[in-house]
């Protein structure tokens, strides 16, 4: 069955308009809908829900808009990756999802603890679990009070923003912002769960590992989106097409294209996992689910106060208040302060990155380097994200990259976790050496000259050290205080 042919199918289109939000496209509440992946440089293609037709009739994918006129959308995303064959999860689809199997069971389970029940999503590479606050509870007053918005952000959001201009309200942008701190909680708890039985490396986002059993692949717990400004993410719509595999120019050949076969994101509805994945590469099968399976967005909003509680009683968010006590030196003073770091003092791996921001510093691999090496140097992180701050708004060839994202929430994001990773003491440091970034392929030193086992030797001491609850707050160093 062709892409088109499958589309016009009466129960797909209503189960796609549903997860928009609405009985009609009238009435529906996502702010706009995008082709999923498309990326900023094909021009950001976003419509109105009304548009939908333009995107079925072409057989292209569908996402909608994170942000909505009526929710506060909560999405926790998992994934298989593989740096060295991206292809892995479509060619051996059963070894991919049994691979996420802990961090899927450690989801539920947690989600389960509170009360939770979202809706959950397979798509090519893993699955996704959505839901809702009501932004007349009491959790979204929660989360936007406990929000961290920085003047420029309220700023940014009280512009008229792309693609529906329109701006962001103070409450909703603030509520969105603590989610994203109460989310990184939670991926954090999966993390801590799911790593004592999975077989790969489970981390936070993308992130370059030492080979496994097929080259370099690991299970993503993608929490990225809360690190950009919520008129900029999308959320993939169930019933759509999957084309990822396509979209990704340049990372696979024509002849492993011929390979994969069509794949459609489905609910995980009255199902178990592989029954899940013939769902998914079988156009008849989904057609036959969207009968009976709903993609309503469920209503989680009494529920969430537990996680929010959770979250306020535990040693991240003691790690938060900790993080944001000082604040990053304004743009105006960085001739004086963060242009002033001699990066000769960093070992060659981390200064490249550093003197060659683009793309290095756009991977979370080179940003959490950079994070490790100024820990180690007694940098406070709210420093480290804005001296990246400060190489993504200088001239290196970003190109469109921060007119549509920012980059002050981006690298605050990342600096972020990867600081309470090692600070919370999960991140033990043990490929923090100059043998694992080899293998990890972000060692750009011919000479071999390079160590590492000085950074990380004073990093593990001043964790050692410092007790969550009385970390010193050693603010920014300049060139006659480094070690």
């Amino acid at each position: 069955m062709d892409l088109i042919s499958y589309y016009k199918d009466k129960n797909i289109r209503t189960r796609i308009i549903e997860f928009l939000g609405g009985k009609s496209l009238d009435s529906a509440t996502c702010m706009f809908i995008a082709q999923c992946d498309a990326g900023a440089e094909n021009g950001w293609e976003m419509r109105t829900p009304g548009d939908l037709e333009f995107f079925l009739s072409h057989g292209l994918d569908v996402s909608r808009s994170l942000w909505d006129k009526n929710w506060l959308i909560a999405h926790l995303d998992i994934e298989y990756v593989n740096f060295d064959f991206p292809a892995e999860p479509y060619l051996d689809p059963g070894r991919a999802f049994s691979l996420q199997r802990p961090a899927e069971l450690a989801i539920e389970q947690i989600l389960m603890e509170q009360a939770i029940a979202p809706l959950h999503v397979l798509s090519g590479r893993g699955h996704h679990f959505v839901w809702h606050i009501n932004r007349d509870s009491a959790a979204f007053g929660k989360l936007s009070h406990i929000g961290r918005i920085p003047e420029h952000l309220e700023r940014r959001y009280s512009e008229k923003l792309p693609p529906v201009n329109m701006p962001v309200e103070p409450d909703l942008g603030a509520a969105f912002s603590g989610l994203a701190l109460v989310m990184e909680y939670l991926a954090l708890r999966v993390k801590d769960q799911a790593q004592k039985d999975s077989i790969l490396p489970v981390e936070l986002s993308a992130v370059e590992v030492v080979p496994q059993q097929r080259g370099r692949e690991m299970i993503s717990l993608d929490i990225t989106e809360y690190g950009d400004l919520l008129n900029t993410r999308l959320i993939r719509v169930p019933f759509s097409v999957y084309l990822k595999p396509w979209q990704k120019g340049g990372i696979l050949n024509d002849e492993i294209w011929d390979k994969i076969p069509s794949m459609v994101s489905v609910p995980l509805f009255e199902m178990d996992l592989q029954e899940g994945i013939e769902t998914m590469r079988d156009h008849k099968k989904a057609i036959e689910l969207a009968s009976r399976a709903s993609t309503q967005i469920p209503d989680n909003s009494k529920q969430m106060l537990n996680l929010i509680y959770a979250y306020e009683h535990s040693d991240i968010a003691k790690f938060h208040d900790w993080y944001y006590s000082l604040k990053q030196e304004h743009p105006e003073n960085w001739p004086h302060t963060y242009d002033l770091f001699p990066v000769e003092s960093l070992p060659p791996c981390i200064r490249f990155i550093l003197e060659n921001p683009n793309d290095l510093l756009l991977k979370p691999a080179g940003i959490r380097q950079v994070v490790r090496g100024l820990l180690s140097l007694g940098w406070h992180p709210i420093h480290i994200a804005g001296l990246v701050r400060s190489k993504y708004e200088r001239n290196y060839g970003w190109g469109r990259e921060w007119y549509f994202y920012d980059a002050s929430t981006r690298a605050d994001f990342y600096t972020r976790i990867f600081s309470a990773l090692i600070k919370t003491g999960r991140d033990k440091l043990e490929h923090f050496n100059c043998s694992s970034i080899k293998k990890m392929q972000f060692c750009f030193n011919s000479n071999n000259t390079c160590t590492l086992e000085k950074h990380r030797s004073s990093l593990l001491e001043r964790v050692k050290n410092e007790r969550l609850a009385s970390w010193p707050l050693n603010g920014l160093l300049l060139p006659d205080e480094h070690i």
